[in-house]
């Protein structure tokens, strides 16, 4: 089965009101293991048949394993719209977000154990055979799960994720250029589309 939109990442949404829009007439998936965030998506899309919710998270290998997310009630405290978006298997990580206009303590962070999947099974688990747009933003997962993907098998006709933690917090190295070499031998076009975004796109040959 086709899906226009596969989204990994999806927040509550918000920021994903055109791209639905683009896809709304075909099959729609947005993964999100965040509770919070995951009940809104839940309660804006209940009358959409074909708009699926999915609250795993994924990765490279499949396991219960501790995640880590702000807060809900620490939101505003922090001042900051985007600290409902960070969600991550590494505390760490959102820690790292510190700075002079996000103070972000311990404190704020919840430790849940949940299911991580990996994209093998997600696209068993809806019959996905071919993707229209993948869309990443999973806060320093993205090179777990790009890697993991077996390009061979399904056809994903463009993919946009989220550089800028590929290495580490507001890092990017080594298994950036990776993922960049392993897209390009799988007949990708990459495009830098803004500071934090790259865009990978299938050469479709005649």
């Amino acid at each position: 089965m086709n899906f226009g939109l596969v989204v990994l990442g999806a927040h509550f949404g918000v920021w994903l009101t055109d791209v639905i829009n683009k896809y709304k007439n075909d099959n729609i998936l947005l993964v999100e293991p965040v509770p919070y965030n995951y009940k809104i998506l839940k309660k804006n899309f209940y009358a959409f048949p074909n708009i699926y919710i999915c609250n795993n998270a994924i990765y490279s290998s499949n396991k219960t394993d501790f995640f880590y997310y702000v807060k809900e009630d620490s939101i505003s405290k922090l001042g900051k719209h985007w600290a409902s978006q960070i969600g991550s298997f590494n505390k760490q990580h959102i820690l790292d977000h510190k700075s002079k206009r996000f103070k972000i303590e311990e404190c704020d962070i919840v430790q849940e154990k949940i299911k991580f999947i990996t994209f093998d099974d997600l696209i068993n688990q809806y019959s996905i055979d071919s993707i229209d747009k993948l869309q990443l933003d999973v806060e320093g997962s993205e090179y777990e799960i790009l890697k993991s993907i077996k390009l061979e098998r399904i056809q994903i006709r463009s993919i946009l994720f989220e550089t800028k933690h590929f290495d580490g917090t507001f890092k990017e190295d080594v298994k950036l250029k990776k993922i960049k070499n392993i897209l390009i031998k799988n007949n990708y076009s990459l495009k830098q589309i803004d500071l934090e975004n790259m865009l990978a796109e299938k050469i479709i040959f005649d």
